[in-house]
Order: structure tokens, then C-alpha cells, then sequence
């Protein structure tokens, strides 16, 4: 859901410092840094769900959603703490603005299968290692199959992945039945156009791709 902005893309590196520790898994999350600023400043309705199924590297999405409002900021330096409800993986019973509990890999994206079947438009981010597990695949083909076209994900490639599809995340995604994009990680604008390609017929990935 996109709310009143606070901060602006620029405060993103300040916030970021606030949260310290063992725990912050600095370049699984700051390779989602970029998308989660454009979902939620330019792309994510007043009726939209967002789903972050990548909960192991949460700091940059708790930045986002200081950013926007939708945490305070104050909370940022108690990251990790036991009485702190910004945890090494989000909770969304403690933090304000998290959808679900993720953190265990291959989990969103059924979530958001589900989700998009109560009428709403989803949008679920995982990461490209993630895709190892079967679980999400089931989802795709799924939702593939049924033309779910409320249900939206963006798949964060850092080239982890230990299967290299043939013709690359995007295609194996098509085969399924679904409609993809391709965007620079760290290009907003290519991104928004990305996300702004899904249809009306059929489910939509934008693949992100983040250059080493």
C-alpha cells in the first residue's frame, strides 16, 4: 500500500545506517533496495498488497517503509533486539506495514497466490536463489494456468541461482503461461515500465537484474 511520502530516495542512505548489527545480510538487501523504492513510490496502489518473500535481508525494506511513513523512524536503531519489532526476519504481527512473516525461502510466493484470489492486486518480490525451491514453481504454474492476473512478482537476480534457466528466469516464467519484463535493478525508470507491462490477462514478473 503507497502512503504520503516522508523522506524522499536520497534519506534511503541515512535510514540504512540506523540499523546495525550481525544480522543485516547487507548485500542480499540492498539488492532490493531500488525495486522496493519504486513499488512503493510509484507503483503500488491505495488497494495494492505487497508481499516481501526475500525476509532475510529485511534492513532495506524497513528503510522503505520508514521512508514512507509506515514505520517510525525511531525504531530503525533497535533492529535485532529482543523487544524490537524489526526483526532479522519481518514479523508482520510486531511491525507496522509488513503483509507477512518471511524469511524462509519459497513461502511468499504461495502466500501471494492466495492472496491475489481475494480480488486484490499483488505484488510478491523474491530472490533468484529462491526459485531453488519447488514451492514457488508449484505457485507459478498454478497461477499460470488459471490466468490469475492480479498476481505480480519481481524476482531480484544476483545470479545465485544454482539452476541457470535456459533463456533466463524470464522465459521460464513465460513457458508457465505468464508475462515478463526485464529491467536494470538500479534503473527506476526502466523499472516502473516494467511493472507498468503487466496485462489484464495473465500473471506478470518483472526480473530485476542486479550487474556484479
Amino acid at each position: 500500500m503507497a502512503a504520503t511520502t516522508t523522506l524522499g530516495y536520497d534519506d534511503l542512505p541515512a535510514l540504512l545506517t540506523l540499523l546495525t548489527g550481525d544480522e543485516k545480510h547487507d548485500r542480499s538487501s540492498l539488492s532490493t533496495l531500488d525495486v522496493l523504492w519504486v513499488l512503493y513510490d510509484r507503483v503500488l496502489g491505495p488497494d495494492d498488497r505487497f508481499l516481501l518473500s526475500k525476509g532475510h535481508g529485511p534492513t532495506a525494506y524497513y528503510a522503505v517503509l520508514a521512508a514512507k511513513g509506515l514505520i517510525p523512524v525511531e525504531e530503525l536503531p533497535g533492529f535485532g533486539r529482543f523487544d524490537s519489532p524489526l526483526g532479522y526476519h519481518p514479523d508482520h504481527v510486531l511491525a507496522a506495514g509488513v503483509e507477512i512473516s518471511s524469511g524462509s525461502l519459497g513461502h511468499g510466493l504461495p502466500i501471494a497466490v492466495g492472496a491475489a484470489l481475494a480480488g486484490r492486486r499483488v505484488y510478491c518480490l523474491v530472490g533468484d536463489g529462491e526459485l531453488d525451491e519447488g514451492s514457488n514453481w508449484e505457485a507459478v504454474q498454478w497461477a499460470g494456468r488459471i490466468g490469475l492476473a492480479a498476481l505480480g512478482a519481481v524476482v531480484v537476480d544476483n545470479h545465485s541461482s544454482t539452476y541457470h534457466w535456459p533463456g533466463g528466469i524470464g522465459r521460464r516464467f513465460e513457458l508457465e503461461g505468464w508475462t515478463s519484463a526485464h529491467a536494470d535493478g538500479r534503473d527506476h525508470d526502466a523499472l516502473q515500465q516494467a511493472f507498468a507491462a503487466r496485462t489484464a490477462a495473465a500473471p506478470h514478473v518483472v526480473v530485476a537484474e542486479m550487474r556484479r
